[in-house]
């Protein structure tokens, strides 16, 4: 299986499976002498972790982080950071009843067909525990890049949206409700309403909207690895992610060109963001800010038809502890890959300078 590597220069590599011993990942390319904050790490951590509230799957693992290598006195030393994150509460007996049949909407039958073999214990590799590594390396690369803030939030769950600008939004009211929705009032509607999807055993889409602020202008490359073009392809490649837009996104085809356009100030910032903080795929200094799209979970805790190995038509139940909705725990995953591509187009700028 190719593809468990992400970046150029600022490199992670994941390893593990959903019900394995471990997962964990390498991350390359961090340059040496930077002071972590280890507590920070797990705090991220601790944000994706399931179990944590009413809304999430009730898997309950602590998540906890152990350092291999690459750290020494608090700092890094510029040699590969080796991670675990051991599987404490696994329940392979949940998944047993799928072994010889596929799940609609997963990746079980396309595993089949391509590699002639899976693990069918809640997905193994294509499961999404895999994300808790990018957390812990995204956490890391936004210890380097500093000044950068990088905040997401749930707008969207279900036909439920938050209709405001984040420029009217108060990041720090985030982390005060369980969905990850900065507006007090519609993060209690969107809770109510994951709740009752539950009680169906049933299972719901939403957005995130990510915003990057404070970024240096001159970040990505303008033909095929443009900086947006980087960000979509991070945010693409979390699980159960369905679409991308930055900036003004497809709102934008209503709009003429001369609406459209960011003016210029004197001092190179632009009136508007339409941009979304890129231009011709470098970042412009202006907020970067972006939709994620995520489909409501596959597995969903009903009655269902689907097949077997053999072709044959087989009536099976959704079982085992899933989220009813992914956006409030995608949260810090969505920050840690827009950092991830943030830090590794910084190191390729510092390579250029060289």
């Amino acid at each position: 299986m190719a593809g468990n590597t992400f970046g150029n220069s600022f490199k992670l590599t994941t390893f593990g499976e959903s019900h394995g011993i471990a997962i964990g990942g390498v991350l390359d390319g961090c340059p040496a002498g930077l002071e972590l904050d280890l507590e920070a790490v797990q705090k991220e951590l601790d944000r994706r972790r399931p179990g944590q509230s009413a809304i999430v799957t009730q898997r309950k693992e602590p998540d906890k982080v152990d350092f291999l290598s690459g750290i020494f006195e608090g700092r890094t030393t510029g040699t590969p950071i080796g991670f675990a994150i051991y599987n404490t509460n696994q329940k392979s007996k949940d998944y047993s009843h799928i072994k010889d049949s596929y799940r609609p909407s997963h990746a079980d039958y396309v595993y089949d067909k391509k590699y002639g073999f899976r693990d069918y214990r809640g997905g193994g590799r294509s499961s999404a525990r895999e994300t808790a590594s990018r957390v812990v390396a995204g956490a890391i690369a936004k210890q380097f890049l500093k000044d950068v803030r990088i905040n997401a939030f749930v707008s969207q769950v279900g036909t439920l949206t938050l209709d405001k600008p984040y420029t009217e939004l108060d990041f720090s009211l985030i982390e005060s409700n369980p969905v990850r929705c900065p507006d007090p009032d519609t993060a209690k509607r969107m809770e109510e309403y994951i709740k009752e999807i539950r009680k169906e055993g049933d299972t719901i889409g939403g957005i995130i909207t990510c915003v990057i602020q404070n970024v240096p202008i001159g970040l990505g490359e303008p033909v095929f690895d443009k900086l947006h073009a980087e960000l979509g392809k991070a945010m693409l490649s979390i699980n159960a992610v369905k679409g991308f837009e930055y900036g003004s996104g497809f709102a934008g085809v209503k709009m003429k060109g001369s609406q459209h356009n960011d003016q210029f100030n004197s001092d190179g910032s632009t009136k508007t963001n339409h941009s979304g903080g890129v231009q011709g795929g470098i970042s412009n200094g202006m907020d970067i800010y972006f939709n994620v799209a995520f489909k409501p979970v596959a597995t969903v805790i009903q009655g269902y038809e689907t097949i077997d190995k053999e072709g044959n038509t087989v009536k099976t139940q959704g079982k085992g502890r899933h989220d009813p909705c992914v956006v409030p725990r995608a949260v810090p995953i969505v920050e840690a890959m827009a950092a991830l591509v943030l830090a590794d187009y910084a190191l390729i700028n510092r390579t250029i300078k060289l």
